[in-house]
């Protein structure tokens, strides 16, 4: 029975612990559940804190504790709130901004349509200002019309058309208030009064271009200077080529100069001041191309202070015994070329004058005439400056000079860098030669100062001489230096005169191979008792 007593308590005190550990839970659970949802709704009001004003807090903290004290006093709690979404802090407004007008959109990017820049330059034909061309009627008036309209056009053209013939007396085709790249066409002819009224007191140019930029004389046509009216009184005043002195005749059977026949239009006598044909001067970028020059009264083309210039492709023609016709004379002009034409004349087919720079004349036929020569310079105690020349691939025929470089004494200056190479020479009298004392009258004075020559060289020189191969005659005073001569191969042909050895006087330089004939009178090295030049000769 006392067993049974303790066992019973044993399972009543068990049972009573389970019924209050039961309500205990229960207890706990509900205040479990009620203080989420208090502290869901504390932090809903704490985040609202971020956005709301103060008052909006103070009320959150008092619904907090209004909720705790109806669950602590027993009474019902109240509804549930209905749950919402945290609120969103409203995005901040977008910076004020002028209203845009209603533009239309911009329409593509497209370059406006390019200007027609073919070849539909302006033309301008001489006959449409007047010209007759019938070689009779003076056409210099229309000339001068067409070029004035033309000048004023940049790329125009200016037409002589072909199948007619021009008398134009002396003309200017002047800028420097022309447009450039201006194209003179030249199809027709152009003939030179031949009438003393025309020439007044003497001119030195019968056809001027001055000027102008971009210049081109161009075509199949023909430049007659009618010159044989001038050449008549040749030789009483005019200068003669000094190398004619070393010609010397057999039995003196040829005739120093022939008569020239006199022009049946000669009126009155021609004044002692010959024009040349066509000259240039101060100007830039100029071309002349295709045109025939025939029977200058003295030059045939004429460059005078030039940059940019390009010969090619042309003829000059004169007989071999015209005075003074020089083919093409360059005086003051740098960056030439001369290429691919044929020069037959009474003078120097190319004569380059001082101030000459950046010369190069190569494939061209010469002769008749007197060959290509640098000089005459330092005339008159003048100082002459020429450089970087050079003259190849070219052909000569029947010319009394081949390649030449002749001076004045008195003179001062240099000649530096020149390279004559691959010249074919046929029947010439004089091929290679340096005179230092040139005299184109029948006597000059003895001066001691002179041009200085130096660097000069003679390469592959072949063919025949009918008087002399070589002729170096330097001065005293300033020797030549640096003269090379290599691969020279000049073979006699006995035709009309005395013929003589090589002959060298104060030459000093360097022969590069065995030369025909020998030509030992080259002295090697330099001379030691060479004068240097003095500032004020100095170019």
């Amino acid at each position: 029975m006392k067993a049974m007593s303790l066992k019973s308590v044993t399972f009543m005190t068990f049972v009573a612990f389970l019924v209050w550990s039961s309500a205990f839970e229960t207890c706990n659970a509900r205040r479990g559940k009620h203080w989420r949802q208090s502290r869901s709704r504390s932090a809903s009001s704490s985040d609202s804190s971020l956005w709301k004003k103060k008052g909006s807090s103070s009320s959150s903290s008092s619904h907090h504790r209004s909720s705790h004290k109806n669950h602590n006093g027993g009474s019902k709690p109240k509804p549930k709130p209905p749950s919402y979404n945290k609120p969103t802090p409203p995005a901040s407004p977008p910076p004020y901004s002028k209203p845009k007008p209603n533009i239309p959109p911009p329409k593509p990017n497209v370059p406006p349509p390019k200007a027609d820049d073919g070849d539909h330059s302006e033309v301008f034909n001489v006959q449409d200002f007047g010209a007759k061309g019938d070689g009779i009627t003076d056409d210099t008036k229309a000339f001068e019309a067409a070029w004035t309209a033309a000048c004023k056009v940049e790329s125009s053209t200016m037409i002589v058309p072909t199948d007619y013939v021009f008398l134009v007396g002396p003309i200017s085709f002047s800028g420097p208030y022309c447009q450039k790249n201006i194209v003179f066409q030249l199809d027709g002819k152009i003939i030179a009064p031949t009438s003393y009224k025309y020439w007044g007191k003497g001119l030195l140019w019968w056809m001027d271009f001055t000027k102008l930029v971009g210049i081109t004389i161009q075509g199949n046509g023909i430049i007659d200077g009618r010159g044989s009216v001038w050449w008549q009184d040749y030789p009483y005043d005019d200068p003669f080529d000094d190398e004619s002195k070393l010609i010397v005749p057999l039995y003196n059977t040829t005739q120093k100069h022939k008569p020239i026949p006199v022009g049946s239009e000669l009126d009155g006598k021609m004044p002692s001041i010959k024009p040349t044909a066509l000259r240039f001067y101060g100007s830039f970028n100029v071309t002349v191309t295709g045109i025939t020059i025939q029977n200058s009264p003295q030059c045939h083309l004429k460059f005078d202070n030039c940059i940019g210039v390009m010969v090619h492709d042309m003829s000059i023609s004169s007989p071999g015994d015209s005075p003074n016709t020089d083919g093409i004379h360059l005086q003051n002009s740098k960056d030439v070329v001369i290429r691919s034409s044929t020069l037959a004349c009474g003078d120097d087919c190319v004569s380059i004058q001082t101030g000459c720079s950046n010369i190069f004349v190569h494939n061209v036929n010469c002769g008749p005439g007197h060959g290509i020569s640098i000089g005459s310079l330092g005339k008159d105690n003048s100082k002459a400056c020429v450089s970087n020349i050079t003259i190849r691939d070219v052909v000569m025929h029947n010319t009394m000079n081949g390649v030449r470089i002749k001076t004045w004494q008195g003179g001062s200056g240099s000649v530096q860098g020149v390279l004559f190479s691959n010249i074919q020479v046929s029947e010439v009298q004089l091929p290679i030669v340096i005179d230092q004392f040139y005299c184109d009258k029948m006597k000059c004075k003895n001066q001691t100062s002179a041009v200085a020559l130096s660097g000069i060289t003679y390469e592959k020189i072949r063919g025949t001489y009918t008087v002399k191969p070589v002729h170096f005659a330097c001065s005293d005073n300033l020797p030549c230096v640096d003269v090379t001569l290599n691969s020279i191969e000049l073979k006699p042909m006995q035709e009309q005169y005395h013929m003589y050895d090589p002959f060298c006087w104060q030459t000093f330089g360097e022969l590069m191979t065995p030369t025909v004939p020998p030509i030992a009178c080259l002295q090697v090295g330099k001379p030691s008792n060479n004068r240097p030049q003095s500032d004020h000769d100095a170019c």
